[in-house]
């Protein structure tokens, strides 16, 4: 339900704000469209840059680069004292001669690597330079396109080798803009997520409406044994303002004795019956809660006897699957403890502070046996204390 919420609300957000910055958000759109044309006619490819002044370097020394390469063959392998001849004249003596002396073999080897490599190199050497040409009309293009593009990087400054890159970004910002901007689309979610609320919302208010009848009935049922005899207990809820909990408004009433009239529980319910309600809700919602600690203060005010008991069985059972702690001045109800702490006062010096004691089995005993009989403390309410810590042991 938070979630639908949440959706909903940041549905209407968004499109509420891209209605107040229509305006500006139109002149950046036109901005960036303006940007874009300007590169799209460009015609622009990846790393283009690169590429163009590789091919301007070329055509720029084509005439160095054939006179080079046709230096470089005479060198390789054009008269009878080029690299080739000489070096294959040198491993011809150096085999003859290996037949005298087998370490020469090592060095036949090397040349013949050498020659190869020789070899290769007029190889690769010639179809290189049967691709350089002077050609004056390639050199004005690169340069007029070197001149375009150097251009276009200036006025949109970055460099341009970034150029196309720069493209890219602009068409994911427009388009990203225009899915912003595109305030039909925006109300379309709106509409959707509230949609979607509303369904969630009657869905959870189906579920309270079952839930709320027969949690009433099952609180009231525990009142009749909370000292609350002819007590009622009513969950009302009634439709309100959407909200992160739904569409529900929750009331807890509750008519504390028989014949009395169904009244919003804070309003008329005693701090005693409060703390009553809130033990009879806890119990039978404790399966499903996940509160790890439940506190009760004064759970027994206004009740003893059986009643009393009662409330320390319930507490006792609560504690099953929760931490409990009670604040309690009735016997019947510090018997149902696994454990006993007494806080007590103290003042000195004009001050006064609160001290809280952890008690064993002994301690135990002789509170339970003072808040069953008062300041003296006598061997049958030592014996009535000893058998209601017994009959709770369990």
């Amino acid at each position: 339900m938070k979630q639908a919420w949440d959706d909903w609300r940041q549905a209407l957000q968004a499109l509420a704000d891209a209605k107040s910055a229509a305006a500006s958000q139109q002149q950046e759109q036109e901005r960036l469209q303006w940007q874009l044309s300007e590169l799209q006619a460009l015609a622009l490819e990846p790393e283009e840059w690169e590429a163009l002044t590789r091919r301007h370097r070329r055509l720029a020394h084509a005439q160095a680069l054939i006179e080079g390469c046709a230096q470089a063959l005479q060198a390789l392998d054009g008269d009878e004292l080029s690299a080739g001849k000489l070096l294959h004249q040198a491993s011809t003596e150096l085999q003859q001669l290996s037949n005298h002396d087998a370490e020469l073999n090592t060095v036949v080897e090397t040349l013949a690597t050498a020659i190869v490599g020789c070899r290769e190199a007029v190889s690769d050497l010639n179809q290189y330079a049967s691709k350089l040409e002077l050609d004056a009309d390639a050199l004005d293009a690169a340069e007029t396109r070197m001149a375009q593009l150097f251009n276009a990087a200036r006025k949109f400054n970055v460099e341009p080798e970034a150029l196309f890159q720069h493209q890219c970004d602009l068409e994911q910002q427009l388009e990203a803009l225009q899915a912003h901007t595109n305030l039909q689309a925006l109300q379309d979610t709106a509409d959707r997520q509230e949609q979607h609320y509303h369904s969630q919302a009657k869905q959870l208010s189906k579920r309270r409406q079952a839930t709320a009848k027969k949690l009433s009935q099952e609180v009231s049922q525990a009142m009749q044994t909370l000292a609350m005899k002819g007590g009622a207990f009513k969950i009302q809820i009634h439709t309100t303002e959407p909200g992160r909990h739904g569409i529900d408004a929750v009331e807890f009433l509750v008519a504390g004795h028989a014949g009395t009239t169904l009244q919003p529980l804070a309003k008329v319910a005693s701090g005693g019956e409060l703390a009553r309600i809130s033990l009879a809700l806890s119990v039978l919602a404790s399966q499903a809660a996940r509160v790890p600690t439940l506190i009760f203060d004064e759970v027994d005010t206004g009740i003893g006897g059986a009643v009393a008991e009662v409330v320390g069985q319930l507490l006792k059972a609560l504690g099953q699957r929760h931490q409990v702690l009670c604040v309690t001045h009735l016997p019947q109800v510090a018997a149902c403890g696994n454990q006993h702490f007494q806080v007590s006062r103290h003042t000195k010096n004009k001050e006064t502070s609160s001290t809280v004691q952890q008690l064993d089995y002994p301690a135990r005993l002789e509170e339970i046996a003072r808040m069953l009989g008062g300041s003296k403390i006598t061997q049958t309410t030592r014996d009535h204390a000893e058998e209601m810590l017994a009959l709770n042991a369990n």
